[in-house]
């Protein structure tokens, strides 16, 4: 099988970056490109050849909050942040480690901190009927034509991004209802797979995602109803179907290796049909390191 996500998933110039550095720690990677947009702050930032770090002045978390939110606020006014969610995440290279700072979700692309999501896959272990023997299925999403990233793609039937202040677990019940009606009685049964690591280069910046795996087996007679307009539309597919959306790259990066997770952990298809996969389920990102 040929992966696309693969490569996808560490499409990544380390040489087209400069390190973004807050206090002793590298937190994420800013596009050459952009770096003189910042010159505009030199109050914010030291800028030389090898890193971008915010002023040590900026020493609570606070103030270095308030610092980004005013340069993050410019930015987005001149367009150069797409894609506003009002959401806040904290910028911290480890998901139990304090945060170092606070900035808005669409700018966590810019600066290529690193972000954590939640994505869960919707089995229906016997399709037809709910007899055993029957062929397991995936319920699949498509995404809304309007979402900010990746519009009309598909995805897993729960996917979100973990904002500041929710636990993997109320992520999970939050989403499932928002995204496929599912209750929270449902929700609270989904079993933790793997977790992926990703580092790419996106039209908006660096994604740096540490993603959550979980699957969910969902009742032969559950069908997913959108809540908030982020899903176009949901389908239950057969394994075969979903391994050649995966094949062509019809499915987001991120949904091609949670689905590919299940699938390899369930045994539906061959492990020597994703060489390379077990790469991405590694120990957290070399890239992001500390002094």
């Amino acid at each position: 099988m040929s992966l696309p996500c693969l490569t996808a998933a560490r499409r990544f110039d380390v040489g087209a970056h400069l390190p973004f550095w807050i206090d002793a720690e590298q937190v994420g990677w800013i596009r050459s490109g952009d770096v003189h947009l910042l010159e505009r702050w030199p109050d914010v930032f030291e800028i030389n050849g090898t890193r971008v770090t915010l002023a040590p002045a900026f020493n609570t978390v606070d103030l270095r909050s308030a610092a980004l939110a005013s340069v993050i606020g410019a930015l987005a006014g001149q367009g150069r942040i797409p894609g506003w969610r009002n959401e806040t995440y904290a910028i911290r290279n480890a998901f139990d480690a304090r945060p170092l700072a606070y900035i808005e979700r669409a700018a966590s692309r810019f600066f290529g901190t690193m972000t954590y999501a939640v994505h869960l896959n919707g089995v229906v272990e016997y399709a037809h009927g709910g007899a055993p023997g029957g062929a397991p299925r995936l319920w699949i999403a498509r995404r809304s034509e309007t979402k900010a990233t990746d519009p009309g793609m598909l995805d897993n039937v729960v996917a979100g991004g973990i904002g500041w202040g929710f636990s993997v677990e109320t992520t999970i019940v939050k989403e499932c209802w928002e995204e496929a009606g599912i209750p929270e009685e449902i929700a609270v049964r989904a079993v933790a797979g793997r977790t992926a690591h990703v580092l790419q280069s996106l039209p908006e910046g660096t994604q740096a995602e540490q993603i959550f795996i979980y699957d969910l087996v969902l009742p032969a007679d559950f069908v997913p109803r959108n809540q908030d307009g982020e899903v176009g539309e949901h389908r239950l597919a057969r394994i075969d179907e979903v391994a050649r959306w995966i094949e062509e790259g019809a499915m987001t990066v991120d949904a091609s290796l949670a689905t590919l997770d299940c699938l390899l952990r369930r045994r539906w298809i061959d492990e020597e049909a994703c060489a390379g996969i077990e790469t991405l389920f590694a120990p957290p990102l070399p890239a992001v390191r500390a002094l």
